[in-house]
């Protein structure tokens, strides 16, 4: 647990509120780009395809089907 030094200054409440909004939105936005660029890069870096295919659901239904077939 954190003790409070005498010295230092209370956190104010609007530096709180900020990483609060960043928590919330930015960081799973973030997160969402770096999948949408993974998905693009694999798909056509590695893949060697298509940009318009990375966003056409049958090409990831493919891919579902190939991973889960028996």
């Amino acid at each position: 647990m954190k003790e409070e030094q005498p010295n230092s200054p209370p956190v104010p409440e609007k530096a709180k509120s900020r990483w609060r909004t960043a928590r919330y939105f930015v960081i799973p936005l973030l997160f969402l780009f770096s999948l949408l660029g993974g998905l693009i890069a694999g798909y056509v870096i590695v893949g060697k395809q298509g940009l318009a295919g990375v966003f056409e659901w049958k090409t990831w239904q493919h891919v579902i089907d190939l991973i889960f077939a028996p």
